[in-house]
C-alpha cells in the first residue's frame, strides 16, 4: 500500500483512457478538484473490482475495506492508512460541498455486484434488472455532479439519469468483445430469447445475424435514452453545460462507430480518436 499522505493531498492526474471528458479545462475551475476526487474514488474502486489477479473473495474484502474508509472519511477521520491519495481529496470534497455519501455507497454496491456476477458466471435476466444496475453504477455520478453545480430539481435529475444510464449502456455495447472474455454478460436473457441469440453464441463471440440485430436494438435504446436527457445541457450554467454537451456527443459518436461496424462489437471495440474531437465540438455547438 502507498504511504499515508496528508488529507489535503491533491488527486492524482487522470491517466486511464476515457470516452468522455473528465474534469477538463471546460469544467468550472472551482469544481475541478472535487470532480477529480470523485473520478479517482470511482476509478480506484473499479480497479479493485477488475484489475490484477486477485480472487473474488479478495476483491470483495478490499471493497469492504474501501467502503469502511469511505465512511471514515465522511465522518471526519483523517488517518487513511490505505488509499490516502483517494480519500484525502474526497474527504475535502465531501466537507466543502456536503456531498450525499449514499450515492458513493451506491457506486460501491454496483462494483460488488460486478464481482459477484462474474464469480458466479451469471448475467442479467431482463432490462429492468440491467437498468437497476445502471441506477447504482452510473446514475450516482450524474447526481453528484448536479449537486456540485447546484442543480437539484426533479426534471434535471430525470434527465441526468437518462444520460448516465445511456453512457453506461453504450459502454456495455462498445465493450462486448473485452467484457465477455472477463466473464461479464450484459446482453440480457430476455433479450437474447427475443432475438434468438443463444448463450453459446455470446460466449463464443459469434457475430450472427441475430446477434447483430440484438446489439443494434440495444444501441438504438441507448441513443433514445441519451436524447431523452440531452436537454439538460441547456440547464447547466456556463462551462458545465459545454462539458456535458461533449459528454453527450461523445456517447452518440461511439454509437455512430458501433453502427459503422455493423454492430459487430462481439469481435471489435470502437474507440474515440483525436480526430473525432472537431466533430464532437461542432455537434456540441449545434445542440
Amino acid at each position: 500500500m502507498p504511504s499515508p499522505l496528508p488529507a489535503t493531498t491533491a488527486a492524482a492526474p487522470i491517466t486511464h483512457y476515457e470516452n468522455f471528458p473528465v474534469a477538463s479545462w471546460l469544467c468550472p475551475p472551482q469544481l475541478r478538484a472535487p470532480i477529480a476526487a470523485l473520478y479517482h474514488f470511482a476509478r480506484t474502486a473499479d480497479d479493485i473490482a477488475d484489475e490484477g489477479d486477485a480472487s473474488p473473495a479478495q476483491r470483495l474484502a478490499s471493497l469492504q475495506a474501501y467502503r469502511q474508509t469511505l465512511q471514515q472519511a465522511a465522518e471526519g477521520g483523517n488517518a487513511f492508512a490505505d488509499w490516502p491519495q483517494v480519500f484525502g481529496p474526497l474527504q475535502a470534497a465531501i466537507a466543502a460541498h456536503q456531498l450525499p455519501v449514499q450515492l458513493l455507497h451506491d457506486l460501491l454496491d454496483a462494483f460488488v455486484q460486478d464481482i459477484e456476477k462474474t464469480r458466479d458466471g451469471t448475467g442479467y435476466a431482463n432490462d429492468t434488472e440491467l437498468l437497476d444496475y445502471c441506477r447504482r453504477s452510473a446514475n450516482p455520478v450524474g447526481r453528484l455532479l448536479l449537486h456540485l453545480y447546484g442543480v437539484r430539481d426533479a426534471q434535471a435529475l430525470v434527465e441526468s439519469d437518462a444520460i448516465c444510464s445511456a453512457l453506461q449502456l453504450i459502454n456495455f455495447w462498445q465493450d462486448l468483445s473485452v467484457d465477455i472474455p472477463r466473464g461479464r454478460y450484459y446482453l440480457t436473457e430476455a433479450s437474447r430469447t427475443q432475438f434468438g441469440v443463444s448463450q453459446a453464441d455470446v460466449l463464443g463471440q459469434r457475430q450472427t445475424e441475430s446477434a447483430t440485430k440484438l446489439i443494434a436494438s440495444y444501441a438504438d435504446s441507448a441513443r433514445a435514452s441519451m436524447l431523452k436527457g440531452a436537454n439538460l445541457v441547456h440547464r447547466l450554467p456556463g462551462r458545465a453545460g459545454w462539458e456535458l454537451r461533449l459528454v453527450v456527443q461523445g456517447g452518440l459518436r461511439i454509437l455512430d462507430k458501433i453502427a459503422a461496424l455493423d454492430y459487430a462489437t462481439l469481435t471489435q471495440r470502437p474507440v474515440l480518436r483525436a480526430w473525432d474531437f472537431p466533430l464532437l465540438l461542432w455537434r456540441a455547438a449545434c445542440m
